[in-house]
């Protein structure tokens, strides 16, 4: 097997498909993996990911030209196997981190047996449930899940980003399934970014009750959800959603806005709405709850997917999934509670389990066994223990 370089900086690649430069928790995953890296180890970190043209960087951002994926933030799809394949081999890694179930994963598994070198991934999503949701009964959830299996025991290790993707996994026959929770940057996003300027900038009164979303359009998003429950509850309540092409107010207690790119731009809006709302059922972590909670939001959100694994009556609401009216009557129940100190119990929480310190610091536990050329025992069943 291969060994890391003498100089003692371990060389770590991480490869993926689920990567655009305008959104997304992957992004937000190893762009604050690769700051964690820097300041607290000796670690050498690469990403190899789709982008506009080709370009090697070691040590940084290397991208592989593809077409853009209509609908959606900028995600572009590399169709070239082999060249993904000579990428890595060229950055010459000690470790391969793979984000997605698709070429890179298997270009990445085919340069691991080649160099001797350890494999892990990190599951996301959840493929089956995707895949078969979009093409229909072409490909049942039940060969995807085969497919999965198969795939991922050629890995060393297999990071899920909540309990129940990896009982999911597990379920499917990866043994080597390790909980493993992703993070936020409480710096960025905090309670101090808040301010009184939202209202003025929607046009609302200062008055206004509002809560907001913010993410893809997605359909298992179930944005008409919440459309139905603000429209049920009408004034005073408004629903800002950021996740779209351009500002718009398609009625009249709603308002439409682009995604923010910027992390501290996107801190300011959560910041200062009242609560974040979430309607969606599909949830395999759901990072702008948390980012939401780092603000000292609090927040309602369906009984669904990862959601109760985060969000509990000390720091919102949940409601019956897909319901508007059981939506609304959430939000409605949410005024009458205390709404700040719901908000300081939610800070206080990401503080104590879901920073991006205490998520990289395990995980470094993990990739150090792992050059110890020996696959993860997980007896326990958890990369990080509940505080």
């Amino acid at each position: 097997m291969a060994t890391p370089a003498v100089n003692d900086r371990p060389h770590l690649v991480d490869t993926t498909l689920f990567y655009s430069p305008t959104s997304g928790g992957v992004k937000r995953y190893l762009t604050a993996k690769h700051a964690w890296l820097a300041a607290h180890s000796r670690w050498q970190h690469t990403m190899v990911v789709p982008g506009t043209h080709d370009r090697t960087e070691r040590g940084g951002v290397c991208t592989l030209g593809g077409c853009p994926v209509p609908g959606s933030f900028n995600y572009r799809l590399p169709l070239h196997p082999r060249r993904w394949l000579r990428q890595l081999e060229a950055l010459e890694p000690d470790l391969i981190e793979a984000g997605d179930a698709f070429h890179p994963a298997w270009a990445a598994w085919r340069l691991a047996r080649r160099r001797g070198i350890p494999l892990a991934a990190f599951y996301h999503s959840n493929l089956p449930q995707i895949i078969s949701r979009r093409v229909g009964g072409r490909l049942s959830e039940r060969a995807l899940g085969r497919y999965v299996s198969w795939l991922y025991e050629r890995f060393d290790v297999v990071f899920a980003p909540s309990r129940l993707m990896r009982d999911m996994l597990e379920g499917l026959g990866v043994q080597h399934a390790v909980h493993q929770p992703l993070g936020v940057d409480a710096e960025v996003f905090q309670p101090q970014r808040r301010g009184a300027w939202l209202r003025q900038r929607l046009g609302l009164a200062p008055a206004a009750r509002v809560l907001v979303y913010a993410g893809r359009f997605a359909g298992e998003k179930n944005v008409p959800v919440l459309l139905e429950a603000f429209a049920q509850l009408g004034s005073p309540y408004h629903l800002l959603l950021i996740g779209g092409d351009r500002e718009r107010r398609p009625a009249a207690n709603v308002t439409m806005l682009p995604y923010r790119r910027d992390s501290i731009e996107l801190a300011q809006w959560l910041a200062s709405a009242d609560a974040l709302v979430h309607a969606g059922t599909k949830e395999t972590f759901g990072l702008v709850l948390l980012e939401a909670m780092a603000c000292g939001r609090p927040v309602v959100a369906a009984r669904a997917g990862a959601i109760p694994e985060f969000v509990d009556d000390g720091v919102g609401i949940l409601a019956e999934p897909g319901s508007g009216p059981r939506m609304a009557e959430a939000i409605a129940e949410l005024y009458a509670r205390d709404i700040e100190a719901l908000g300081a119990n939610a800070r206080d929480r990401v503080l104590r389990k879901f920073t991006w310190h205490r998520a990289f610091q395990s995980q470094m536990i993990t990739y150090n066994a792992l050059l110890g050329r020996q696959r993860i025992a997980v007896p326990a069943r958890e990369a990080v223990e509940p505080s």
